[in-house]
């Protein structure tokens, strides 16, 4: 009997395996359906395919017969089956990066030691909620528009000169640390499903910066706000519907 779609099952269902162990690292689990279980809170996919994949736990012991330290199929299954794996091992184990499927992103950005006048004509112009501020190509922080308007309401209220404020204060001199907390940094390896995790988990960030590394200091290759999360979920839902 033909076993070929009984080797690609397993071989789809060995490599889900080994990625759900690498999710789920704090102790090692032999029983597969524990271990799915284990990962629905770290993962986007594991939790939308948990039932699929606790009843291919169980195919798998149907399909597989240990017998004297080696493998041997017993049983064939079908060729819907196998692609279904196929296609969720895909999703799991190679998810597509956002700096390939963000490519041509207009980031804002503003130099620290420019008046933060220019940063509010940056706002204006991009119509940008959030600036990447850069001291001798060196990321220092963000400027935040609603940051920006607090820093001038306040000095108005003192009955300050406003446009003096705007015009003889730095970018770099009103970087606070504080305001960085509001944003998710990411490498360059974080994928689609990371960036939809964190506006998931985090309602209040302003934005996720992705970076080679996910450091600040780097170069802000991405920013994604929370305007841009109804286009993640659009493309996740394109990404996930099935061919066959």
């Amino acid at each position: 009997m033909d076993y070929a779609n009984a080797a690609r099952f397993l071989k789809s269902y060995n490599k889900i395996e080994s990625q759900l162990k690498l999710l789920y690292h704090e102790r090692p689990t032999q029983n597969f359906t524990d271990l799915v279980k284990r990962c629905t809170d770290r993962n986007l996919t594991v939790r939308r395919y948990e039932n699929e994949l606790v009843d291919y736990g169980k195919l798998r012991n149907a399909i597989v017969h240990r017998a004297g330290g080696s493998e041997l199929f017993i049983a064939n299954p079908s060729i819907e089956v196998v692609e279904n794996i196929e296609f969720i091992e895909k999703q799991l184990c190679t998810p597509p990066l956002l700096v390939d499927v963000f490519k041509v992103r207009t980031i804002a950005k503003v130099f620290a030691d420019k008046p933060l006048l220019s940063a509010v004509e940056e706002f204006a112009r991009t119509e940008k909620k959030s600036l990447v501020v850069y001291d001798h190509g060196t990321a220092k922080g963000m400027l935040n528009t609603y940051y920006v308007f607090r820093l001038i309401a306040e000095r108005a209220a003192r009955g300050e000169d406003v446009t003096k404020f705007l015009t003889e204060t730095l970018c770099g001199d009103v970087l606070d640390a504080e305001l960085l907390e509001k944003y998710v940094l990411l490498s360059s390896k974080a994928t689609v499903f990371d960036a939809f995790a964190a506006f998931e988990e985090r309602k209040d960030i302003y934005a996720v910066i992705v970076t080679e590394s996910g450091r600040l200091g780097e170069k802000a290759l991405l920013v994604l706000t929370p305007s841009d999360f109804p286009a993640i979920n659009r493309w996740l839902e394109t990404y996930a519907a099935k061919s066959f």
